[in-house]
């Protein structure tokens, strides 16, 4: 120890510091950790935002399948037939190869054999000649066996059993170089097209695109493994077509993947197989529409000669990518610029050697500001390592300039910005001791009211609760899972959805003086009476389920609106609302780590579990009998089971609330109320016809009432206790076996 003291005092305490910061930052680098590797991206966008590829020459050209298209030929799909006029068009007009951005999974439906067996009313001879008809999958078969098409496959996030004709087929491959298997992007299977189809292409390409992490594509594997076999994207695919080879080869190392290669181009990738994308802003020259073309608009020059792809840049059809230089571009001209790339020799290269240019340069400049700030000074160091910092982005400017190569310096200027820093601070504040307080962070869901109140009183922030009576609502949306289900591909969209749906919900509750407890996905619980008292908080709940549903009204109404211009499917939300008074425990719930201010109790479970037996009577609102006999007064509730939850052996009246003084005061819902309770009377009397006709009765006084289902419950109750009659001493009530 006296030892290493005297070398610390000899050689300086903050240069020791120094070089231990200096070997962790170089162990930092070889790691590589994704905030890092983000840090260098986002140097290389920047690169390309200042000097995108320049346009020299056009050898590519995309056949859009665009909004104009759409609106001339009708939505996709399109039949196959009108695909295949398409390829022989571009064949005529000498396309030197077509790759499609695009995968036909299955058989077309509007094929004639498929019209024979689905339309109706047809004579028979009218049936037997279409399905003498070639099917529309055969006929563009035969226009891609006339011309040289690639098709374009889909990598699948997950292993699934594919038909022969959708198996991997092994592309050919040389390989120089150790196994590149281990470094090259893997999927766990493909999606491919249909038999005749795959047979009829002269060549099978993947045109999956992954995104780096930040959602941005950067680079683009070139080759795949997919069930441990080798696949080409759908743009080396297309080299390989065109450059009529039978196969491919890959250049390897220990550090993996060098180059991949087809007669004549030689392409640089990083170590997974991947190019690095040279990017131009988008371009509108480089599409011709594809309702143009079949309609003989576009001249033959513009197509002679070129290389094709077929894709779509029509938003509805979810083909959209971010790049560093355009937030909105399609993926289609995402591949047209990689073979731009390769074919005007424009490829970008991070080499192999890079990481090592980049640690020797970090550690040069490192170790010469360790060793000459204590001897020139903070302020001298200062301006010569800016000096450096600047030479370093110049010469990683130039080699990007000249030749396409990207050479990070934010490593070796991070370094050196840390090191200096670290030197001064020491320097300067090494005898002074820093003493850190780390605070912890609470999230609580609470109300405005208490925020405010333990703002002024921070010492209720401990964990207990008081008892106290309160009313509990819990909403949920019904067939939730289906509405999920459908945004499963736009998961935004759906997020946009909730949060529309949840604020009008929330402003309802909290506009009746409730406090919302907790949003469960797409499930509120909400109490009254805590943290401030509330004399009429059976009343303002129940006010707070009616709003509910009329924003809910208002709410699909746009709903409606807005899928039927955009054509999307409607689907509308509808909720089901149980609430509940009684004895609860309210306070902060949770550990010494993280509580919440929530409550607790048997009046807590039952409401949930009235919220979720709404969907089995076709009601809106459910409440318990507390809750009913102090709302009774102001509320039309019309009383509908007598029912023992599970987990409970109490039975519990339950009712439902149909309106507000208005319709409590109606001859209509007077009439409702007598002939419904004349109707419990004789079911739980096991007076099962007197029971079922006065059901007719009920049906017909109270429709406009939406009271429907619930009668239908009764019916089919009814009918099994015909089967198996309930035992003589029965008292009517309905027990639950499931939550």
């Amino acid at each position: 120890m006296n030892k290493l003291a005297r070398f610390g005092q000899q050689f300086g305490l903050a240069r020791v510091i120094c070089l231990v910061l200096l070997i962790g930052l170089v162990a930092l680098r070889i790691w590589d950790p994704p905030p890092l590797e983000e840090l260098r991206l986002r140097t290389f966008d920047f690169f390309q935002q200042v000097r995108p590829r320049a346009i020299t020459q056009r050898p590519v050209v995309i056949v859009d399948i665009d909004e104009k298209s759409l609106r001339e030929l009708g939505q996709w799909p399109w039949p196959r037939t009108l695909v295949a006029d398409l390829i022989n068009r571009l064949t005529e007009l000498g396309a030197l190869v077509v790759g499609f951005d695009i995968v036909f999974a299955e058989p077309d439906r509007m094929s004639p054999g498929v019209a024979a067996t689905t339309y109706r009313d047809l004579d028979e001879a009218t049936r037997e000649k279409l399905r003498r008809l070639p099917s529309n999958d055969e006929v563009l078969a035969g226009a891609f066996r006339r011309s040289r098409v690639v098709v374009g496959r889909a990598g699948a996030a997950s292993a699934s059993t594919q038909p022969d004709s959708e198996a991997v087929n092994e592309a050919g491959f040389a390989v120089r170089g150790p196994d590149p298997l281990s470094f090259l992007v893997t999927f766990p299977s493909l999606l491919g097209n249909v038999p005749a189809l795959e047979e009829a292409a002269a060549g099978r390409g993947v045109f999956t695109i992954r995104p780096e992490r930040d959602g941005i594509v950067r680079r683009v594997p070139l080759v795949m493994v997919v069930q441990d076999k080798l696949v080409p994207s759908l743009t080396l695919e297309m080299l390989r077509v065109v450059t009529r080879s039978e196969a491919m080869l890959m250049r390897t190392d220990e550090a993996g993947v060098r180059a991949v290669a087809v007669p004549g181009l030689e392409i640089p990738t990083d170590q997974n197989g991947r190019i690095w994308v040279h990017f131009t802003p988008h371009d509108p020259n480089r599409y011709v529409s594809a309702v143009d073309l079949l309609h003989g608009r576009i001249p033959a020059e513009r197509l002679a000669q070129r290389l094709v792809l077929i894709g779509t840049s029509a938003i509805g059809l979810l083909d959209i990518k971010t790049t560093p230089i355009d937030p909105v571009m399609p993926g289609v001209e995402i591949h047209a610029q990689i073979l731009e790339s390769v074919l005007t020799k424009s490829v970008l290269t991070y080499p192999n050697y890079a990481i090592g240019a980049e640690l020797i340069a970090a550690v040069v400049v490192g170790l010469a500001i360790i060793a000459a700030t204590p001897i020139l000074g903070a302020a001298t160091v200062f301006i010569l390592g800016g000096a450096v910092g600047a030479g370093l982005i110049a010469t990683s400017w130039y080699w990007f300039l000249a030749y396409d190569l990207m050479i990070d310096t934010t490593f070796p200027l991070l370094s050196t910005v840390l090191i200096y820093l670290s030197l001064v601070f020491v320097n300067y504040f090494r005898e002074q001791q820093q003493r850190q307080q780390i605070r912890a962070a609470f999230g609580f869901y609470l109300s405005p009211v208490l925020v405010e109140e333990l703002a002024k009183s921070p010492e209720k922030l401990v964990l207990g609760g008081e008892e106290r009576k309160m009313t509990i609502l819990f909403s949920d949306v019904r067939g939730f899972t289906t509405i999920s289900e459908y945004y499963k591909k736009n998961p935004q969209q759906l997020t946009s959805l909730m949060n529309r749906y949840l604020t009008p919900m929330t402003d309802a509750i909290i506009a009746h003086k409730g406090t919302i407890d907790k949003y469960i996905g797409d499930a509120i619980m909400a109490f009254w009476n805590a943290p401030l008292d509330d004399g009429n908080q059976e009343i303002n709940s129940c006010e707070a389920a009616l709003a509910m549903l009329s924003r809910l009204k208002t709410l699909n109404e746009a709903f409606e609106q807005e899928a039927n211009a955009t054509g999307q499917r409607y689907l509308p939300f509808r909720i089901g609302i149980g609430i509940n008074t009684g004895q609860c425990v309210v306070g902060n719930m949770g550990s010494d780590f993280r509580f919440d201010y929530s409550v607790l109790g048997d009046t807590v479970n039952l409401a949930s579990r009235l919220e979720g037996r709404s969907k089995d009577y076709g009601l809106p609102v459910i409440l318990g009998a507390n809750t009913a006999a102090a709302a009774g007064d102001r509320f039309a509730t019309l009383e509908i089971d007598l029912i023992q939850v599970k987990g409970k052996s109490e039975p519990e009246a339950v009712f439902t609330v149909l309106g507000r003084e208005e319709v409590l005061g109606s001859e209509e819902f007077r009439r409702v109320r007598e002939v419904n309770a004349r109707m419990l009377t004789q079911f739980r009397q096991q007076d099962w016809r007197g029971a079922l006709e006065t059901i007719d009765v009920c049906r017909k006084v109270s429709d406009g009432f939406g009271l429907h289902d619930l009668y239908d419950v009764y019916v089919e109750r009814i009918a099994d206790f015909q089967k198996s009659p309930p035992p003589a001493d029965w008292n009517g009530v309905f027990a639950y076996e499931t939550k």
